[in-house]
């Protein structure tokens, strides 16, 4: 049996003016979520809709741990990270998903 694996993710705007951080155990599933305002809430409010930073972890505890980490950031060192991972801030998440029939296809 595959370990399961968990994510902390950050994702931002068209404009990259609002950053959410957030964790999860399906990455694909959340990000799509998010980018169908499936869930209401800060993400959908917000237009939260572009991957830009993830990590992946073998531990529950130890996603958790790195959420609160990033989450007790100032916006300028989490604006680092990302730059440092992503400069161009583009979509990580561009192609795991069929546009035309908005379903999710790969991951």
């Amino acid at each position: 049996m595959a370990q399961k694996q968990y994510y902390v993710y950050i994702m931002t705007n068209k404009g990259n003016t609002v950053l959410y951080t957030g964790v999860t155990s399906n990455l694909a599933e959340r990000i799509y979520q998010h980018k169908k305002k499936l869930i209401k809430g800060f993400t959908s409010k917000y237009n939260i809709n572009k991957l830009v930073y993830y990590e992946e972890f073998d531990s529950v505890y130890d996603v958790i741990t790195r959420e609160k980490q990033i989450k007790g950031w100032l916006r300028r060192k989490k604006i680092e990270l990302i730059k440092k991972n992503n400069p161009e801030w583009k979509d990580l998440s561009t192609g795991w998903y069929d546009d035309n029939s908005n379903e999710k296809v790969s991951f």
